[in-house]
């Protein structure tokens, strides 16, 4: 899908992609079991395809857990979804034995999926070679979002699908409200930001070694959408970063340093500190001198980054660099 303008503009092209059409594709009926069916399908276009949707949907199987955020958000109840990487926020569902364990986010158990018998899917990039599959048992909607390169239209990518679910789901106008309350959050941080000359560093950290996210990268809306302002310019849109040294983060000498712990992640372990981080060259730095170094939540930022709940809990994170 191309991308028009930003803000609500996209919003409403998102809109109006969910256009009303005859379709002659029926999901399960022992998933639309006492659901109403819509006099007219919702047809809901996405970089992969076309999705229609007869019924507002009763069993939703989700795949990433951007999208579990999505309707735990829009209070959308879940029937299975990936249990291998659940961050904090949506640790109710790992618990849930009614929610079931579809296996792991980027190899999802097609089998599970089978048997929950679910009236939609939802995915993103991370499981886009299984579309076809997944498609042939219900029907299956894409998430457009750009995990390698967010520098442009990211938020208006998350609020155009919490309209797109809304509508899919009846719940369009907590929808709306959710959008609303995202927008502020967003200008919130951008007047903090605003007239502020620190320049920032965002690192991922993986037992010990590091890589740099710019403004062309998968936190590329840190900057473009948040306002901060980059201590490098290097170009890399890989979904891991560029992988750097010790030496480049001094080099950079960053006023604010956000670190992402995906050992954290990866280990199911405690995030890393400063005290436990025992890196000569990264004290050097006018970011660690000034105790302006930040240790990000990184269930929000490894695991999800793309949804209502991470994006409250990332600008937080953002603002905590201006206010240490």
């Amino acid at each position: 899908m191309k991308w028009k303008n930003n803000g609500w503009t996209l919003a409403l092209s998102m809109i109006a992609a969910i256009s009303l059409s005859g379709c002659d594709k029926k999901p399960a009926a022992d998933a639309n079991q006492g659901a109403q069916k819509l006099a007219t399908p919702i047809m809901v276009k996405h970089e992969l395809g076309t999705t229609s949707i007869a019924y507002h949907p009763q069993r939703a199987a989700v795949l990433d857990m951007n999208e579990a955020d999505f309707l735990d958000q829009l209070s959308i109840p879940i029937a299975g979804m990936p249990k291998d990487y659940v961050p904090h926020f949506l640790q109710k569902y790992k618990d849930d034995q009614k929610v079931q364990d579809l296996g792991a986010i980027v190899q999802p158990n097609m089998e599970r999926i089978y048997t929950l018998k679910p009236d939609i899917i939802l995915m993103t990039p991370l499981q886009a070679n299984q579309y076809q599959a997944l498609s042939k048992i219900a029907p299956t909607v894409h998430y457009d979002i750009n995990f390698n390169n967010s520098q442009q239209h990211h938020i208006e990518a998350i609020k155009a699908h919490l309209i797109t679910l809304g509508q899919i789901f009846n719940q369009q106008q907590l929808a709306t409200q959710k959008v609303d309350a995202l927008d502020a959050k967003v200008a919130e941080v951008r007047k903090i930001t605003a007239n502020r000359p620190e320049k920032a560093l965002v690192v991922l950290h993986n037992n010990g070694a590091f890589s740099n996210f710019g403004v062309q990268s998968r936190y590329g809306f840190v900057f473009n959408a948040f306002g901060v302002k980059p201590a490098s310019t290097v170009v890399d849109t890989s979904l891991h970063g560029q992988p750097i040294s010790s030496e480049f983060i001094k080099q950079a000498d960053p006023d604010i340093l956000y670190i992402v712990d995906r050992t954290a992640v990866m280990e199911h372990r405690p995030t890393i500190d400063a005290e436990r981080m025992s890196n000569p060259l990264l004290r050097q730095t006018k970011a660690w001198k000034n105790g302006k170094v930040v240790f990000v939540d990184a269930d929000a930022w490894y695991i999800t980054a793309a949804s209502p709940t991470s994006m409250h809990i990332l600008i937080d994170d953002v603002i905590k660099g201006y206010q240490l």
